[in-house]
């Protein structure tokens, strides 16, 4: 996967996955289906990623939970799969994939995001995922969200 290509925007972008396009967020309410569960939105399948098969369980009680807030605070304390640094990526790619191709509304108007670059800006540190405000960052959760878009 080639996340480094950037779209041609023109000056366009949309650098908060909030009002409008908070549907952008892994927050949102959208079922996804992912590795034979129902998740309540993106942020509980990918937390619930971060663990093996062996806690099963432990899936299901995020797939049941009604928080996306409180299950990323789970997942602080989750047992991390040992190869977690190396699959997150991919496994991100995966779910947001899922979350728009599994419903045709979402998919429109992620499509209709283009031709403009997409930031997850945030002001709560995250520089991975997203870019805050005063320490900059990677943006990959922007990146996945244009890679996506680009093969609906």
């Amino acid at each position: 996967m080639n996340l480094t290509r950037q779209p041609n925007t023109e000056g366009c972008a949309i650098d908060q996955f909030r009002g409008r396009y908070e549907f952008l967020s892994n927050f949102y309410p959208a079922t996804v289906h992912y590795d034979g569960i129902t998740y309540p939105s993106a942020e509980h399948a990918y937390q619930a990623a971060k663990c093996t098969d062996e806690y099963l369980e432990l899936k299901f009680a995020i797939a049941m939970e009604w928080s996306p807030g409180k299950v990323k605070r789970m997942g602080k304390t989750l047992p991390l799969r040992p190869d977690w640094e190396q699959v997150k990526l991919d496994i991100m790619l995966q779910i947001v994939t899922a979350k728009f191709q599994q419903d045709g509304h979402l998919a429109a108007m992620l499509k209709r995001t283009a031709p403009c670059i997409l930031i997850e800006g945030n002001n709560w540190g995250d520089t991975y995922w997203g870019v805050d405000v005063a320490k900059g960052g990677l943006n990959m959760l922007g990146k996945v969200l244009m890679h996506g878009r680009d093969n609906l």
